[in-house]
């Protein structure tokens, strides 16, 4: 457990973005799904499809960074036209190197303290 890294981006839909939105999470849910260090990949949406919730989690920073540089290259430009971040809130104890990519985002940090997973 002490390699893993995961996060919770919580974003809200842009009005009238929201076709647009889910054409755009299937393009990258397809692409993210033959990561092999990418141990899960989770959109939530509230029932008035305003707020969306992505799960991520990842065997290790390395494996963040690979599918965060996928992120940038193919799909950035298309989520910021579609969403406002709200929040971003990374888990575990992700390396420098992984820090340092995602610090425009302004992410939140919080350090394992206990648990286990199965």
């Amino acid at each position: 457990m002490d390699r893993q890294v995961s996060w919770l981006v919580e974003v809200e839909v842009k009005p009238g973005q929201l076709e647009t939105f889910k054409t755009l999470v299937d393009d990258m849910v397809r692409s993210t799904n033959p990561e092999p260090g990418t141990m899960s990949y989770e959109w939530f949406i509230s029932d008035d499809g305003t707020l969306v919730h992505i799960y991520e989690r990842y065997a290790d920073s390395e494996a963040l960074l690979t599918h965060f540089q996928g992120f940038l290259e193919k799909f950035a430009d298309r989520f910021s036209a579609s969403v406002d971040l709200k929040r971003f809130t990374v888990y575990g104890e992700p390396s420098d190197e992984a820090r340092e990519a995602l610090a425009a985002l302004n992410p939140i940090y919080l350090g394992t303290l206990g648990g286990f997973v199965r």
